[in-house]
């Protein structure tokens, strides 16, 4: 594509357009910016060849020349691996891209939302396309996931998912990996699903339309409804242990006596941080 007017390039990675939101959010999930000497560079974003129409609606979005090429090669997954790539040098799209958090180099750990006005839902589906996933459990369960290396993102999905649907989660690194595994499931992974995807939003097809495939789930009238997860509090903690008894701290935390086990088995082992009252 061919450098346009002036007006264009100025619009350019405006994040309060749905569109630059959720490109932005698939660029710092899924791609990568690199640099050399005497300001060459390039961002590059590689991806399954069956999603090549997002790479060509980012090239429309992209007021600076850009290329999309396609290869085929061996992974550790596949012999066959058939992949596409889109690519732009423009030092001022890598500037302005760099700007709003797109680091050079390595990014897994340190990316972040945009300190600047941005669209929240978008930009969020952008990182669930690049980095998420979204379907059905084994058991026939919709679910809504995001792997994450990135503290601030995994907070982030945490903060945003309770503010449109109520349900909270606590985050941390697994052992093997290192990185966050965020996970919802039935009614919440629909609630958020259905907010992100919304008719005509920019977005990858096949999660389009696993989107749109889990709308239609409907809690069997036998499965009950798990209550909300009720946090400990510090002063909880501290009866839990000076009572160091599981059925007597049951009947004074109004808990049951398995959870009260549980908390106490994690404190005496300094799995939960013991807090001050």
């Amino acid at each position: 594509m061919a450098e346009q007017d002036p007006s264009a390039a100025a619009r350019f990675m405006d994040l309060q357009d749905p569109r630059y939101a959720y490109m932005f959010g698939f660029l710092q999930a899924d791609g990568h910016l690199s640099q050399s000497t005497r300001d060459r560079g390039q961002l590059a974003v590689e991806i399954n060849v069956r999603d090549i129409h997002i790479l060509h609606a980012f090239q429309e979005l992209t007021p600076y020349y850009s290329s999309i090429t396609e290869r085929v090669r061996s992974t550790n997954f596949s012999t066959r691996s058939h992949s596409a790539i889109w690519a732009v040098s423009s030092l001022e799209a890598r500037s302005i891209l760099n700007e709003l958090g797109i680091p050079y180099g390595k990014k897994s750990r340190t990316i972040e939302p945009p300190r600047v006005d941005f669209s929240h839902p978008d930009y969020l589906r952008g990182i669930i396309d690049a980095d998420g996933s979204l379907g059905w459990t084994a058991q026939g369960f919709p679910f809504l996931a995001l792997t994450s290396a990135s503290t601030a993102i995994a907070a982030y999905l945490c903060h945003y998912t309770k503010k449109i649907t109520g349900t909270e989660r606590t985050i941390t690194r697994t052992k093997r990996d290192g990185v966050y595994n965020v996970c919802y499931y039935k009614e919440t992974a629909q609630q958020l699903a259905a907010h992100l995807y919304y008719p005509g939003c920019l977005a990858l097809d096949h999660k389009r339309a696993n989107a749109e495939s889990i709308a239609g789930w409907v809690r069997p009238a036998d499965m009950r409804v798990a209550p909300p997860r009720r946090k400990w509090t510090p002063s909880e903690d501290h009866e839990l242990l000076l009572l160091n008894n599981p059925a007597a701290a049951a009947l004074a935390l109004d808990r049951t006596p398995q959870s009260c086990a549980v908390r106490l088995w994690r404190l005496r082992t300094e799995r939960v941080a013991k807090r001050p009252v």
